[in-house]
């Protein structure tokens, strides 16, 4: 499938090796793309491009399909367990593949633990809750943590080197090292059989990069970009994307929880799942499901202690 590229009308051998050098190295890759990205990643024409991926979605029979197709591809989703079968429930048996699952809250609620929870459950076999692959952790708060890794490793029966050896770390300094690292991950998930690509925190370089209300929109529409490629490797690769948000504080709500999370109705729409975490009494927290396309609202408990994840 690699060279099938080279088979697209409009694609020469040079085009070609410039398309694979970008990550374009099949027809679902191709179909998948914008002309926009197509132009900047192989130096051709805009017309050019859009010829290149109409050809491509011919050759995939990209079009209308019938629900009951649709329900026979969803056959092909994944589940990654968190740990509690509680949590679990919540979100219609784990962490979905060909889906973006977002969880917000304040510092301390869980994010981050949940992050490295699902870099080591991903890896269990499907029997056991995984699905038997590996994970990407794009780290932007410089959270990652291989001690956690070796704990939760442990706790689960798993080899702790081999675990390490199976989460692939990078840590992104600003946003465009961070929607680097997004784009420079296709090139790892077939060779190493990624499953699940963590951003830890998704929205946290982009606030910094950011400030004002001026510069806004712009950021917006970076963070846009960012989250769109983020589903598009979900989608073309059957694989699951966590990622974690900041929240802010809104001293105007008088009543009620004060906090809301970043990013607007950009992430807010862009998400497929959206979790709220809160901190409980000692290692309890309480996840609500705000936002998801099939389930119900709903609240668990669950706790975060020296294994990882469990139920209380």
């Amino acid at each position: 499938m690699t060279d099938a590229i080279e088979k697209i009308p409009g694609v020469g051998e040079k085009t070609a090796e410039k398309l694979k050098e970008a990550g374009y190295v099949d027809f679902m890759n191709i179909a998948a793309s914008s002309a926009g990205e197509l132009v900047s990643a192989a130096g051709i024409g805009e017309e050019t491009a859009n010829k290149i991926i109409a050809a491509a979605r011919e050759q995939m029979q990209i079009g209308f399909d019938t629900a009951s197709k649709v329900l026979e591809r969803r056959s092909n989703v994944g589940r990654i367990t968190t740990g509690s079968k509680e949590l679990d429930k919540l979100l219609g048996g784990g962490i979905e593949t060909q889906a973006i699952v977002e969880a917000h809250g304040a510092f301390g609620s869980g994010k981050s633990q949940l992050a490295h929870q699902l870099a080591v459950t991903v890896q269990l076999p499907k029997e056991k809750g995984g699905l038997g692959g590996n994970a990407i952790f794009i780290d932007t708060e410089q959270t990652f943590r291989p001690e956690r890794i070796l704990d939760m490793a442990k706790a689960l029966g798993l080899d702790p080197k081999k675990a390490l050896d199976n989460v692939l770390v990078a840590r992104a300094y600003n946003s465009d090292h961070q929607v680097l690292l997004a784009e420079k991950s296709e090139e790892f998930i077939k060779e190493h059989n990624i499953k699940l690509i963590i951003v830890d925190s998704a929205t946290s370089s982009f606030r910094s990069d950011y400030t004002g209300r001026g510069t806004l929109a712009n950021r917006q529409q970076k963070l846009n970009r960012h989250l769109h490629y983020l589903q598009k490797l979900a989608d073309v690769h059957n694989l699951a994307i966590y990622i974690t948000n900041q929240v802010m504080s809104r001293p105007d709500v008088l009543f009620g929880d004060p906090t809301a999370p970043i990013g607007g109705h950009i992430l807010g729409h862009k998400a497929t799942y959206r979790i709220y975490l809160r901190k409980s009494k000692d290692t309890k927290r309480i996840a609500k499901l705000i936002d998801s396309p099939s389930l119900p609202e709903g609240e668990c408990v669950f706790k975060v202690i020296v294994d990882g994840v469990r139920d209380i």
